[in-house]
């Protein structure tokens, strides 16, 4: 077993849903986002596109660790909409998602149950319609060099199965590049013995 999970679970590309309830109607939208910066301009999109649904509850999860979220329950009783919306993420073990619910009120009351039933149905169904994917947590790296080691670093990169982000190619190279977490230190080993390679980690995602 692998002391490191490099991978991660989210959707690839938005999905909806719509569910009944006693003349409410629920619309279920899940969307695959990489920031806190997506939210704002998705629920203002949604709230232009239903400007007369009485609710816009969302969830949001964050984070390859999986540990950033937030919920809204827009105005329903506190715990009945947000709260089951996000459950649900968490038992699919997805991140990077965002999942609204517009409901449009029809005029019976749904109690506690019936709210917190609703909201994570409508959610349930959206991501059944979506595609979950498998993502790797991955570094990036920039490594300079002179243009008579491109062949060795070259080797490597095909070797390790690199993804080649930005390449550069004059009498002082540039590569940067995608590495997953757990091959690091295998690609580093490698590269630090190739003679006047500089290497530089930019960020990890």
């Amino acid at each position: 077993m692998m002391l490191f999970d490099d991978t991660y679970k989210t959707i690839a590309q938005p999905a909806e849903s719509i569910f009944r309830d006693r003349g409410s109607k629920f619309l279920g939208y899940a969307y695959p986002v990489t920031s806190d910066n997506d939210l704002k301009a998705i629920v203002a999109s949604l709230k232009a596109e239903h400007p007369k649904a009485n609710h816009h509850c969302w969830a949001i999860r964050l984070g390859i660790d999986r540990s950033v979220f937030r919920v809204n329950d827009d105005g329903e009783p506190s715990g009945t909409a947000g709260r089951p919306i996000l459950n649900t993420l968490l038992s699919r073990n997805i991140t990077n998602v965002l999942v609204v619910v517009v409901r449009y009120f029809g005029g019976t009351l749904l109690g506690v149950p019936g709210l917190i039933n609703a909201y994570k149905t409508a959610t349930e169904m959206a991501l059944d319609a979506a595609q979950v994917i498998e993502k790797t947590v991955n570094d990036i790296y920039t490594i300079t060099f002179d243009y008579v080691q491109m062949n060795d670093v070259m080797r490597i990169i095909k070797d390790e199965q690199l993804q080649i982000l930005e390449q550069l190619s004059e009498l002082n190279c540039t590569i940067k590049f995608s590495v997953r977490k757990t091959q690091v230190e295998g690609v580093m080993s490698k590269l630090n013995k190739v003679s006047g390679v500089k290497t530089v980690y930019n960020y990890s995602g």
